[in-house]
C-alpha cells in the first residue's frame, strides 16, 4: 500500500510538472500560428490592406517569429488592440506576443507581468500643427487644445511637457488612433501628438497631409519594442533572439537575396547565425537553421525598414538613430554564439 501511494504520488508530481513545463512555444505548435497583436491601423508599422493583408515593421516581427518557429512566415494570425488593451490581451492570452508600437517603460516592465525583448524602433513624440497656425515651435502653443490617444506615454508627456514649461492647454483623449486623426483633421483641435514615427504614417490619412508642419521639439524617448508575458523564459528567448538575429543578419550583410550563399560564409559569426555550425537553435527549443529562416522569407532588420518606413516609402524615415551601431545609429544586437 506504502509503494502504491508513493507511486501514485510520484505519477502526480511528474503530470503536474509536465504540464507546467508546457509553455507557449507548445501551445503555438500545436495551434498552428502565432497570435500577434498589433495596432489598429498604423502605416509602416501594422496595417491592414484593402484585402485584410497586414504589414509593417512590427508585422515583419511577428512573420519572422513564424519563421523561426514553423519555417514559414504566413503562420501568424493578427488582432488588432488599442492602447488601452493591449496589456489586457497580452497578459490574458489574447495575444501570444506584442510587438504593436508599445513604449518600453520601467512601470510597464515591473507591474504589468511582461517583458520586454528589445528595441525594434528607436522614436520620440513630437507635435503636428497646421502652418496656418502660424507657430513654429511647441514653446508658442499655450493655450491649445491638443489631441492624443488616451492610456499612452504620450498623454503623459504632453501633460508634463506644458507643465513643466508653464503653457496652458487642453487634452482631448481618445481610445482609437484614427478617432484622434479624424478629430484633428476636422478642426476639433489645434495640436496633433504622437511618436514621431506615428506622426509621418498618420499625415499620410489626412485631407491634405501638405497643409500640415512637423514642430522642432521631440520632448520624449519612446523606444518600442516587442513585448511577452513574463512567466515563459523560453518564448521570451525566442522573441528576444528573433529581433537581435534579423539585426545581426545586416550587421553581417547577410540579406533575403544572399542567404542561401551566405550559409556557405566561411565566417564563423555567420556560420553560427544560419546554424551551418553550433546549436544555437537547439537552445531556445528551435532548429538550428532558424534565423537562416527568418533571413530567407523576412529579411534582415535593414531591409524590413526600408520596405515599410524608409526613404523610398509615403512615410520617408531616414534609418537615423534606427541606423546600427557601426553606422551611427543604436541598434546593437548581442552576438550570436
Amino acid at each position: 500500500m506504502k509503494l502504491k501511494t508513493i507511486l501514485a504520488t510520484s505519477a502526480i508530481a511528474l503530470a503536474a510538472t509536465a504540464s507546467a513545463s508546457a509553455g507557449t512555444l507548445d501551445d503555438v505548435k500545436a495551434k498552428g500560428f502565432i497570435q500577434c497583436g498589433v495596432s489598429q491601423g498604423l502605416p509602416g508599422f501594422s496595417n491592414p490592406d484593402d484585402a485584410g493583408k497586414w504589414t509593417g515593421l512590427d508585422v515583419d516581427f511577428c512573420r519572422a517569429m513564424a519563421s523561426a518557429i514553423f519555417g514559414d512566415p504566413e503562420k501568424v494570425n493578427y488582432t488588432p488592440l488599442s492602447a488601452k488593451t493591449r496589456f489586457t490581451a497580452l497578459s490574458s492570452g489574447e495575444v501570444d506576443v506584442l510587438p504593436r508600437n508599445t513604449t518600453w517603460t520601467m512601470s510597464r516592465d515591473a507591474t504589468l507581468g511582461i517583458d520586454f525583448v528589445g528595441v525594434n524602433f528607436y522614436d520620440g513624440q513630437g507635435f503636428l500643427v497646421r502652418k496656418d497656425l502660424g507657430v513654429s515651435s511647441a514653446l508658442e502653443l499655450s493655450g491649445a487644445a491638443i489631441c492624443t490617444n488616451t492610456g499612452t506615454t504620450t498623454e503623459l508627456n504632453v501633460t508634463d511637457y506644458f507643465r513643466t514649461n508653464n503653457l496652458d492647454f487642453t487634452l482631448v483623449a481618445f481610445e482609437k488612433a484614427d478617432e484622434v486623426v479624424a478629430a484633428y483633421d476636422a478642426g476639433r483641435c489645434d495640436v496633433y501628438t504622437t511618436d514621431v514615427s506615428g506622426i509621418a504614417a498618420q499625415r499620410t490619412k489626412m485631407t491634405d497631409p501638405a497643409a500640415h508642419v512637423v514642430l522642432p521639439e521631440v520632448i520624449s524617448k519612446e523606444p518600442l519594442g516587442p513585448a511577452v508575458r513574463e512567466d515563459d523564459g523560453q518564448w521570451e528567448d525566442i522573441a528576444r533572439w528573433t529581433l537581435n538575429a534579423m539585426i545581426n543578419a545586416e550587421e553581417l550583410g547577410i540579406t533575403s537575396a544572399n542567404v542561401d550563399e551566405m550559409k556557405n560564409s566561411e565566417n564563423p559569426s555567420v556560420q553560427r547565425l544560419l546554424g551551418t555550425t553550433g546549436e544555437l537553435g537547439a537552445g531556445i527549443g528551435l532548429g538550428n537553421d532558424f534565423a537562416y529562416h527568418i533571413v530567407k522569407h523576412v529579411g534582415n532588420y535593414g531591409e524590413s525598414y526600408e520596405r515599410h518606413v524608409g526613404e523610398s516609402t509615403p512615410l520617408q524615415l531616414p534609418r537615423g538613430v534606427n541606423a546600427l551601431w557601426n553606422q551611427g545609429g543604436f541598434l546593437y544586437a548581442p552576438p550570436m554564439r
